[in-house]
């Protein structure tokens, strides 16, 4: 393919986006030109393939396909309503995969959408990995208040450890030890450094709770504040455990520190091309 006609092709499937309610999408009748169909019944053939691909990949097709009624001028000044198919981009993406590739069309669709689609993917994945960073400095922060709460009612460094792990066990119905061994969490790193995002916001309500009400009855000793921390940790667990969800049994996540050195090295090197582009424009 030319370097013109991919110009022209890129230019097409841009000028044709539209953003509805803020999700970006294409009309399937103006998909279906740029994909060089010339009869809306064969791209139809198309569109119900892509649905079936949809579903076989456990999502829910009329999120990415909702049927729409288009008006469109016919001649004399008349006016005719006809069926149309609002696409996210991950539906252009599904057409352009079980379309006719021996079409130019096709071929230059099947990259275009499969490389923003991938640039989506890249960057819910960033979110995810940051909201998790998120979550684990928020617990060393709600862990470091608890410490210094409990330190002025008699507990000690050794105490609070003792409190911390007797809370992972209510929580996951395994010592931090076992937890860790299952896990293949190294012996000398923290347990929450390589837990799902979920678990360490658990962690965290539990220890909030503990912190909160430990001021609010008055509670000293390690003992009561220990008998707390259990009660809150087993408050969280059931919750969970109601809705389907056993913290024990979800699989490590990858170590926080990996993914904070990525995420910063992500950032520089944004910054890097940024600066670059800046130069090139000056």
């Amino acid at each position: 393919m030319k370097t013109e006609d991919i110009k022209h092709l890129f230019t097409e499937f841009e000028d044709a986006a539209s953003e509805i309610d803020g999700v970006e999408c294409w009309s399937a009748r103006e998909l279906q030109t740029l994909l060089g169909y010339s009869k809306w019944e064969n791209f139809e053939k198309v569109i119900q393939k892509a649905k079936d691909a949809c579903v076989n990949a456990g999502e829910n097709f009329p999120d990415h396909f909702p049927d729409i009624r288009k008006t469109i001028p016919m001649p004399k000044g008349a006016e005719k309503e006809i069926q149309d198919i609002l696409l996210t981009r991950y539906a252009c993406y599904l057409i352009a995969q079980n379309g006719d590739s021996r079409k130019v069309e096709i071929a230059f669709a099947q990259n275009y959408f499969a490389v923003q689609t991938r640039r989506a993917e890249v960057i819910e994945q960033r979110i995810l990995e940051y909201e998790r960073i998120q979550a684990r400095e928020k617990l060393s922060h709600t862990e470091k208040q608890l410490s210094g709460i409990i330190y002025d009612r008699g507990v000690d460094n050794q105490g609070f450890a003792i409190i911390r792990s007797k809370g992972d066990q209510a929580l996951f119905r395994l010592s931090t030890a076992q937890l860790k061994y299952k896990m293949g969490v190294p012996e000398k790193r923290a347990l929450a450094d390589f837990l799902p995002t979920i678990s360490i916001k658990a962690k965290d309500l539990a220890a909030e709770m503990t912190g909160l009400n430990v001021q609010n009855k008055d509670l000293h000793g390690q003992n009561p504040i220990e008998k707390e921390h259990v009660d809150n940790s087993t408050a969280v667990r059931n919750m969970l455990v109601n809705r389907g969800i056993y913290p024990e049994r979800l699989p490590a996540s990858e170590d926080t520190d990996k993914v904070k050195r990525r995420l910063v090295s992500d950032e520089k090197k944004v910054l890097k091309d940024t600066k670059k582009e800046q130069g090139k424009k000056k």
